[in-house]
């Protein structure tokens, strides 16, 4: 297999023309694919709509529309735009999310569904695709369509405009004189204010009055920037607005906006941490060890289950680009990221699990690999390197990564910068056990039930982990150390690799080439 980013359509027939491609499937694609190729070579496109549905921002018309089934096809290219047969299509309930967790999730499970059931239908003597529909191309929805009339549209109006404009393009507003994109919105039950009026902050959301309530916005993007949690957009614009603050944990007791939360289910606890695309600021981390920390005085078994969309995805590099002390912030940073592991790795009272649902990257799996166990669902892929970003990486990785693979193994997967499956880490021992994603969360429950099934067991891995911990910790502290001790020039030298790479991993800029390491994966 080879990967090619439809970057020019001369790159992509070069590519082509060298790989010799069998079939070419386009999972992402943003351009239409060249003739020379289409004609002459199997070609495959992805479409996450439904068959008879043709042209941009499908998903976004469905949650308009409030489809209660949507689906995704697979159809050659042709020269008629999303009108070539259909070869597979896989259909899915709808539910009420966001479009970019409906893609990640529902689409994403629909698409390795159609897949397979692609090259069953290639292989199959008596298969015969599909004609299209004969239908119309749907409107491209414009900021215009997005608009939120905040005198007139309700809380589920509002929540639905942002939510199908998540994560792109977002609902432009203008907030306090600065012009911005609305993104990550949350329903608020008790606070009440005037329609679009700012009455509360909270972890860098803010919270606006409706004409029947009041919703959250965690995040904004102004124009031509990135996105950054609102209060760092609006700085001090809202100086004298109340912080309304939650407990350390919340226990989702209500309709609110919470980054870090709990249930408890007898002696095992489940700590989630909502962070906005798995990033993890300083403040954030500190919170999340603190509230680490809390739970282990009532729980025998602690379950870290993440977010919704992400498990995580290591240090926040938005917030480090918006920094005004980029080398301090990142030092910072990462030694909160590493404080927080640290807390795991040493906590030997109880048992740690990671529950890997969904995707994790860079310093997001090492804060899995520090738990006791990991489990993940079929579906999770994950990214366990730092070089595509300039950094080598810190995290207690050198101590967590060999102690599960090997060391040979760790320095290969890292210096590949390649995803891996979850079933691919089961086989490596990177992970303990991985589950389907229908009823994940049941079998979830039953293994960390286990875990405190007999007080002897629990009691033998208990007195077992802390001897471990005792004879290592001097070696476990030390492979911190010497982490840093190559992290350091990364952060503070500001012509490192990594202030170049970050800045174009937050600008969101198009590389230029296809990296090697896809094109001969």
């Amino acid at each position: 297999m080879s990967v090619q980013f439809a970057i020019s359509d001369n790159e992509m027939i070069e590519a082509v023309a060298s790989f010799k491609p069998d079939i070419i499937f386009c999972p992402y694609l943003k351009k239409f694919v060249p003739q020379e190729i289409f004609l002459n070579t199997p070609t495959f496109i992805l479409h996450p709509g439904i068959r008879g549905d043709r042209g941009h921002n499908a998903l976004d018309h469905a949650l308009l529309d409030e489809k209660k089934e949507w689906g995704v096809v697979i159809l050659r290219a042709n020269a008629e735009f999303d009108g070539g047969d259909i070869y597979s299509e896989v259909k899915f309930e709808m539910r009420d999310a966001t479009k970019a967790s409906i893609y990640r999730d529902e689409v994403a499970t629909a698409t390795l569904k159609a897949v397979k059931e692609l090259f069953i239908n290639l292989d199959g003597e008596n298969f015969k695709p599909t004609p299209q529909i004969e239908s119309s191309m749907h409107k491209y929805l414009t900021q215009n369509d997005r608009a939120i009339d905040w005198q007139r549209d309700t809380t589920k109006d509002i929540i639905k405009k942002i939510k199908l404009s998540d994560s792109f393009p977002g609902v432009k507003e203008v907030l306090l004189g600065i012009e911005c994109f609305l993104f990550g919105v949350w329903e608020e039950e008790k606070l009440r204010g005037e329609p679009k009026k700012i009455i509360a902050k909270r972890d860098g959301a803010i919270c606006l009055g409706t004409i029947n309530g009041a919703i959250w916005v965690s995040h904004l993007q102004e124009v031509g920037r990135f996105k950054l949690p609102a209060t760092y957009v609006l700085k001090n614009k809202i100086k004298g607005i109340k912080e309304d603050r939650l407990p350390l944990i919340f226990d989702l007791s209500y309709k609110t906006f919470y980054e870090v939360g709990y249930t408890k289910d007898s002696d095992v606890s489940y700590l989630c941490f909502n962070f906005h695309n798995g990033a993890m600021s300083s403040e954030q981390c500190i919170r999340l060890k603190y509230a680490f920390e809390y739970l282990k005085e009532n729980a025998k078994v602690i379950v870290l289950i993440g977010a919704a969309e992400f498990f995580s995805n290591g240090i926040h590099l938005n917030i480090l680009e918006d920094s005004k002390k980029q080398d301090e912030d990142g030092w910072s940073n990462i030694n909160a990221m590493n404080d927080l592991i640290k807390s795991i790795i040493f906590s030997d009272e109880v048992i740690t699990v990671a529950s890997l649902h969904k995707n994790a990257g860079a310093g997001g799996v090492f804060l899995a690999l520090a738990c006791d166990y990991v489990v993940a669902s079929e579906n999770t892929v994950l990214n366990p390197h730092y070089k595509t970003i300039g950094l080598s990486g810190s995290e207690y990785h050198s101590y967590t990564f060999p102690k599960r693979v090997g060391r040979s193994k760790s320095d290969e997967i890292l210096s590949a910068c390649l995803p891996l499956s979850a079933n691919r880490a089961r086989e490596i021992n990177m992970i303990d056990a991985v589950y389907e994603q229908e009823n994940y969360f049941d079998k979830l429950r039953n293994y960390a039930q286990e875990l405190v099934k007999t007080q002897n067991k629990f009691d033998e891995f208990i007195y077992a982990k802390q001897d471990y911990l005792k004879s290592n910790k001097e070696y476990i502290n030390g492979c911190k150390e010497e982490e840093l001790k190559v992290m350091h020039p990364e952060f503070w030298n500001q012509t490192s690799e990594f202030y170049k790479l970050r800045n174009e991993f937050v600008y969101k800029v198009c590389p230029i080439k296809t990296p090697k390491r896809l094109r001969d994966a």
